[in-house]
C-alpha cells in the first residue's frame, strides 16, 4: 500500500513468519483466503490516499503492510495499482521491492494487453469468476492491495474473506468510499484492532461474522 524505506525494515522483520498457507474452509472444500488491505479515513473515503496519509505512516502501519504481504504467495491489483506499483517497486531494492518483484502478481484489467513488470500476469475475463477459480487452487493466500473498484466487486461478490482496514484520523468530505449507500447488508467480526502512535486503527475484520 506505500513506498519507502521504512517498508522495508518493517518486511524484513516479518518475512519469517506467517508462512503456512492461510485457508478458508467449506465442507470438505478448503479454498485460498482472499485478503484485502485498504488506507481508509475516517469518514470512509478510500481514494487517492497518497495525499492524506503520508504524515502518518510509521513503522507499525508499515510492519503490518509487511506481514500481509509475507503471509502471500499472489498479489491482486487492478489496472491503476498495477501500474503505481510498478512504476515504483521494479527499480527499487530492499527486502519489499525484492518481496514485490518475486511475488506473483495478477492485474485485473480490461484494456491492458501487456503486463511487464517481473511475475506479472493479466487477469482479463469475467473478474468474479477468475477469482472464484483461483480460491480453489493450491497455494497460500491471495492478497489485494489497494484496488479499490476490485475489492468492491469480490467483497460484493462473497469472495473476502478478510479485510484489513488502516483508518487514518482525518475526514476528507468527498471521494470513492469503499462501501457504496445502496451496498447490501453484511456482517463482520472484528478479530483484532490496533492503534499505533499516529493515532491510525488497524482494524482486521474476518467477513461473514
Amino acid at each position: 500500500m506505500v513506498a519507502g524505506t521504512v517498508v522495508d525494515r518493517c518486511l524484513a522483520v516479518t518475512q519469517g513468519c506467517c508462512r503456512n498457507p492461510r485457508t478458508a474452509k467449506d465442507d470438505d472444500v478448503t479454498y485460498r483466503k482472499i485478503v484485502a488491505g485498504l488506507f481508509i479515513s475516517a469518514d470512509g473515503v478510500v481514494s487517492a490516499p497518497e495525499q492524506w496519509t503520508f504524515q502518518h505512516m510509521t513503522e507499525q502501519a508499515t510492519a503490518a503492510i509487511g506481514a500481509m504481504i509475507a503471509d502471500a504467495d499472489t498479489l491482486l491489483l487492478g489496472r491503476r495499482t498495477y501500474q503505481e506499483f510498478a512504476g515504483y517497486w521494479a527499480t527499487q531494492t530492499g527486502p519489499m521491492a525484492d518481496a514485490l518483484n518475486g511475488i506473483r502478481k495478477l492485474v485485473a484489467t480490461t484494456t491492458l494487453t501487456a503486463a511487464d513488470w517481473t511475475n506479472s500476469e493479466l487477469l482479463d475475463g469475467d473478474l468474479v469468476r477468475r477469482v472464484t477459480e483461483l480460491k480453489a487452487a493450491p497455494g497460500r493466500t491471495i492478497n489485494i492491495s489497494g484496488s479499490v473498484s476490485v475489492v468492491q466487486t469480490l467483497f460484493e461478490a462473497g469472495l473476502i474473506d478478510d479485510l484489513h482496514l488502516m483508518m487514518f484520523p482525518v475526514v476528507l468530505g468527498g471521494g470513492t468510499r469503499l462501501f457504496p449507500a445502496d451496498g447490501k447488508r453484511v456482517a463482520m467480526h472484528l478479530e483484532d484492532a490496533t492503534t499505533f502512535d499516529s493515532g491510525v486503527v488497524h482494524l482486521h475484520y474476518r467477513i461473514g461474522g
